[in-house]
């Protein structure tokens, strides 16, 4: 498509961001309450479907404010930082991080119990300044009817409250500096495609987006079912047309039981996003997921008991971010040459100075460490936590600025699992252990893991020529208020409605991935598992074996990414593997009978199906959220 609408360098204005800072804790309060009332997931897909919302609400305001004054509508630029800023608190908000954050913070001592020991395993373990163990402050949290805003409350949560959201903003600093210094390789000199970003920027810079036919045909298919399934949902009397379809339930006898979770999935707003992979990409995907099920089947067949999928798909996903780094060496050569004066590196049009961003980068971690540190955990186990963390963050970036994958969930792969493998929880300890577990919420499955968002906020800056210093701005900020508001959101409804009352997501459960691990690890000291590290070793070479397949021969089908996205034990393409494989078809039908052509033409009706779906689907949450009722076409349920 084409950008010919370039904003200029300055047109991230002063009211964007304003307007930008009042959109997030509505987000905030958006993306939270719809997550816990009626488990409504906004930040399972990338892109968020309430950060595309809010992009159509500001774009269809504007076409009536240009009526009386085209100085009133905002630019591109403008559109496109709110998007940014929307995006980034709701990463933070939401079922992926908040509520398993809450959760860890206050179920240690709500749930403890004679039977579990959790006081005398780890609460000695647990700095008073990073959690609420006043049992009255949380009664109402737990059990509603309450307020958070009475002094008692606000001044016993003020400062976890404060240190977590300087912990998130340290934390996503730390990223933002990386994505910064890896953005040049990235985007100019691997050329990497950024699939996510189509459609925000076509909503906002492309002039022929709205004038296009097929677009709007797109749109209405997707709203349409949306809109009857919303109908149906507030009179049942009218038909609905389903949107998941279990299989595995039918398949009962052994060896085939073991295939595990298996539905087909109609979600057209999934088919368009996947519609701009790679064709061997959402090949190699629907691939892999059959065949780690059929792996199942075999392993049921012939008494196998444990597969150690998650072992080899951690494996994989640090030799993802090693190859990654692996193919930016000159890049990262010169750029440590740069900050030793050693060769000169133009980083006059980089999101920041590489000089500021290495310092910062230092600075941001440097905190972290001391965070960590004074909450009692060894120094080489907060360098080894931290290094597999960035290790992961550089992964997901990549595969989402490689290849675009809308989702890509990584359940039961993270720092913590992977160092009491590494190491054994007898060597680690019951204070490292602990503090880990109270990190583990940002790495829990980073389905909306900050950093992605980050590196495709840098490629729209490029594609639009907006001012990316500025953006880097709006990011922080985005962030730092985010955070807080984020956590006023969450405290607020929690007290209202009681995690263990009224509300119906995750958060009132989501404490028990933290502490059950926990107290088994402590009550039953373990050392090194030898055989899943060689698992691991064995996803790292076989990931490398599909790089170099991939990279020597063009004929190759299968990506290292489709491996990474479907072969844990849950995870990646676990819901969409059915719209991924149909938008695999029709692509490869159009491709063979219409050339790139038709296949560019039909780029508008794609984009419409994920709009018409984001657009309705949000609607529905707000009508849901309102008048109180539970609607699946919101969302609610994975729908």
């Amino acid at each position: 498509m084409n950008y010919s609408e370039k904003s200029g360098r300055d047109d991230i204005t002063l009211r964007a961001i304003i307007l930008g800072l009042i959109l997030v804790p509505i987000n905030a309060y958006w993306v939270g309450i719809s997550s816990e009332q009626w488990y409504c997931m906004f930040t399972l897909v990338n892109p968020f479907s309430n950060a595309i919302f809010t992009l159509t609400f500001l774009i269809t305001v504007g076409f009536f404010l240009r009526r009386i004054s085209s100085k009133l509508a905002l630019s591109p630029a403008e559109l496109l930082v709110i998007y940014v800023m929307v995006t980034m608190v709701s990463t933070i908000s939401g079922h992926t991080t908040m509520t398993p954050l809450l959760a860890t913070l206050t179920q240690p001592y709500w749930f403890a119990t004679p039977e579990n020991e959790w006081q005398s395993l780890f609460w000695q373990y647990i700095p008073s300044w990073m959690t609420v163990s006043d049992m009255d402050v949380l009664s109402g949290y737990f059990t509603g009817e309450s307020g958070f805003h009475v002094m008692e409350n606000m001044k016993a949560w003020l400062v976890p409250v404060m240190v977590w959201s300087a912990f998130i903003f340290f934390l996503y600093f730390s990223l933002l500096c990386i994505s910064s210094i890896l953005r040049k390789q990235w985007t100019e000199n691997e050329k990497l495609s950024y699939p996510i970003i189509q459609l925000p920027l076509a909503m906002a810079a492309d002039r022929k987006f709205y004038k296009t036919k097929l677009m709007w045909i797109g749109l209405a298919v997707a709203g349409s079912i949306r809109f009857f399934n919303g109908i149906h949902d507030l009179v049942p009397a009218v038909p609905s047309i389903p949107y998941t379809y279990r299989i595995d339930q039918f398949v009962t006898e052994k060896p085939w039981n073991a295939i595990g979770y298996v539905t087909l999935f109609f979600n057209l707003g999934i088919v368009g996003l996947t519609y701009f992979m790679p064709l061997n990409l959402s090949f190699s995907c629907w691939f892999f997921f059959w065949l780690t099920r059929f792996e199942r089947v075999f392993a049921s067949a012939v008494g196998w008991n444990q597969l150690y999928l998650n072992e080899r798909a951690s494996g994989a996903w640090i030799g993802v971010a090693l190859i990654a780094l692996w193919l930016a060496r000159r890049h990262l050569v010169a750029f440590g040459k740069h900050l030793l004066g050693l060769e000169k590196m133009d980083d006059s049009k980089e999101p920041m100075r590489y000089r500021t961003a290495a310092i910062m980068l230092v600075v941001c971690l440097l905190v972290l460490v001391l965070f960590c540190r004074f909450a009692g955990m060894s120094i080489w186990a907060i360098l080894v936590f931290f290094a597999i963390y960035i290790l992961f963050a550089i992964a997901i970036a990549r595969v989402r600025a490689e290849l675009g994958p809308p989702y890509h969930e990584v359940v039961g792969i993270n720092p913590r699992g992977i160092m009491v493998q590494m190491f054994g929880s007898r060597r680690l300890l019951g204070n490292n252990l602990t503090i880990m577990s109270f990190i583990y919420p940002f790495n829990r499955c980073n389905r909306a893991h900050p950093m992605p968002c980050q590196i495709e906020a840098f490629k729209i800056a490029e594609r639009t020529g907006m001012n990316n210093k500025r953006l880097v701005q709006a990011i922080l900020l985005a962030v730092g208020f985010g955070a807080i508001a984020s956590f006023w959101s969450y405290l607020h409804f929690t007290y209202h409605y009681g995690t263990l009352g009224r509300l119906q997501g995750w958060i009132g459960n989501a404490g028990w991935e933290v502490y059950n691990p926990l107290q088994a690890w402590l009550q039953y000291p373990q050392g090194t598992d030898v055989k899943a590290l060689q698992f691991m070793g064995g996803g790292f070479l076989f990931v490398t074996f599909l790089h170099i397949m991939r990279t020597r021969f063009l004929w190759w089908p299968l990506y290292p990414s489709g491996y990474v996205l479907s072969g844990g034990a849950w995870g990646g393409m676990v819901y969409f593997w059915f719209p991924v494989m149909v938008s695999w078809m029709i692509k490869s039908i159009i491709l063979k009978y219409g050339g790139i052509k038709t296949h560019r033409k039909a780029t508008f009706f794609f984009l419409g199906l994920v709009l018409g779906d984001f657009t309705l689907r949000s609607i529905w949450s707000i009508v849901s959220l309102v008048f109180k009722v539970y609607m699946p076409s919101s969302g609610a349920g994975w729908n």
